[in-house]
C-alpha cells in the first residue's frame, strides 16, 4: 500500500497526508485478515486513485457478507469492520455470482474542517 501511494505522489503528484497513508495500509490489513479468517479460498485486491480519493477493494470467495458487531468494549477482538467504518468515507458490501466485493474510500487529504493543533475552538 505505502509503495502504491509513494508511486502515486511521485509519478502524478498527489498529495497525500502521512494519516491517509496510515489509514490505507490499516484497511487494507484488516480487510485481507477477514480474508484470511473466514473466506475459504483466494481473493484479489485491487487500490487506484484519481489523487484525491483511494479506492480499495477486496473480493474473496466466501458468500457470508461481514457485519460490525455492536459496541461492547469488554469484547476482545472483532472490532476490525468498526475500524474499517470509522476510518472510511465509504464502505460498500456486495455479494457476487461467487463470493463478495467489500470496497471502501479513503480521503488522501486530510480535512480541512477539522481543527488542527494550530487551530484554537471557540
Amino acid at each position: 500500500m505505502r509503495e502504491f501511494l509513494a508511486t502515486g505522489q511521485s509519478l502524478h503528484a498527489w498529495t497525500i497526508s502521512e494519516r491517509a497513508t496510515d489509514i490505507a495500509q490499516l484497511v487494507v490489513s484488516e480487510l485481507a485478515t477477514n480474508v484470511c479468517k473466514y473466506a475459504p479460498g483466494p481473493c484479489l485486491l485491487d487500490v487506484e486513485s484519481d489523487g484525491t480519493m483511494l479506492s480499495i477493494t477486496m473480493w474473496d470467495s466466501g458468500a457470508v457478507l461481514p457485519t460490525p458487531s455492536p459496541a461492547d468494549p469488554t469484547r476482545v477482538g472483532q472490532h476490525g469492520l468498526e475500524l474499517v467504518l470509522a476510518v472510511c468515507q465509504s464502505l460498500e458490501l456486495r455479494r457476487e455470482t461467487v463470493g463478495k466485493r467489500v470496497s471502501v474510500q479513503v480521503a488522501l487529504q486530510d480535512s480541512t474542517d477539522r481543527p488542527t493543533s494550530d487551530q484554537t475552538a471557540r
